[in-house]
């Protein structure tokens, strides 16, 4: 089986649904983006959530991955700093008890957290971040060790607004002959690090994930199926999703489309980092492009289903037989999933 290493902060994300946007509005943050905060401003969107009722969960778009990987049986590592605090064990507690190998440094900083807001219809998330520790990840902690023994490499887009801890991130990984992919996170930050990102893209990146809003950031085209096209251009494999109505891959001149599988969605949260992990679970099996895109969409309709980021074990079984009957009608058995 090969193994998959991650790379992000390490986050624990403090959940709520919002019964209308008006926190937003009060907080001036943007339905769908990203924002940053600092502790004090952070500490008051914490208060105001807590008489809303919140779910604290392990998280962070990278580290959710690794779990779904390590949950499917691939070998997993994730590298994060954390603070010397409740939030920083509970964060690698729960690697752990999903069996992650954990790469965990220490700041002198509390942990970071990020708040998430689920809001409207189609249970859209609005996330408010106060990096904390996660933020004193610098080049220098890491070491060529750390990358050795590893096929993948996966890094979220978050941490590309320190721009040299992932350029070296990524040259660690290349020069270790790791498979690197990239979950472009939030069209924010694509357009604020625009230039930063196609240079490693173009240099290091071999799987590009994004979504409609990060694909037209990262290309300027407004139809996600053109994004593609322009992504596909400067790495082997690009991957477009386009919310409920599923995603596109493109790799050369070959060209899948993937609906969507079916759920009752109440909170988007997660879906795309759990489709990062059935994506790359299924090409690290060698499965053809067209089954990744299936095996992703069937781990992100259960995720989808559950407050957070966090499958539960009947949701998990249940993709787990999915994704057996997916890889059998392909010649492929995942004795990991048995």
């Amino acid at each position: 089986m090969k193994s998959i290493l991650g790379i992000g902060n390490a986050l624990t994300d403090i959940l709520a649904v919002l019964p209308d946007d008006s926190l937003l509005s009060e907080y001036h943050l943007p339905k769908g983006s990203m924002q940053h905060v600092d502790m004090e401003t952070g500490d008051k969107i914490w208060a105001a959530l807590k008489p809303l009722g919140v779910k604290y969960v392990a998280g962070g778009s990278a580290a959710n991955t690794i779990t779904c990987t390590s949950i499917l049986g691939m070998p997993s590592g994730f590298i994060g700093k954390i603070g010397d605090d409740e939030l920083g064990l509970l964060f690698k507690s729960d690697q752990e008890q999903y069996g992650v190998k954990t790469t965990l440094l220490k700041s002198p900083h509390s942990s970071g957290r990020s708040m998430v807001f689920v809001s409207g219809g189609n249970a859209e998330r609005t996330f408010a971040v106060y990096l904390g520790a996660a933020l004193d990840l610098v080049p220098e902690d890491l070491k060529p060790e750390f990358f050795e023994g590893y096929d993948y490499f996966h890094i979220e887009g978050y941490l590309v607004q320190n721009q040299a801890l992932a350029r070296r991130a990524v040259e660690l990984a290349h020069k270790a002959g790791c498979i690197i992919s990239i979950d472009m996170a939030s069209y924010n930050v694509v357009e604020s690090n625009l230039a930063f990102l196609h240079d490693i893209v173009e240099r290091y990146v071999d799987i590009v994930f994004a979504n409609e809003t990060e694909s037209k950031a990262f290309t300027k085209l407004d139809d996600p199926r053109k994004a593609l096209d322009e992504i596909a251009r400067m790495c082997k494999v690009a991957v477009v999703k386009v919310g409920k109505d599923g995603s596109w891959i493109r790799s050369g001149e070959n060209i899948h489309f993937i609906e969507a599988y079916p759920a009752q969605t109440i909170d988007a949260t997660g879906a795309g980092d759990t489709y990062a992990a059935g994506f790359l679970f299924a090409h690290s099996l060698g499965l053809p492009l067209e089954a990744c895109g299936h095996a992703g969409s069937i781990i992100a309709a259960k995720v989808v289903e559950v407050l957070g980021t966090k499958i539960d074990i009947p949701r998990w079984k249940s993709a787990k037989n999915q994704l057996r009957e997916l890889f059998a009608a392909r010649g492929v058995t995942a004795e990991s999933l048995e």
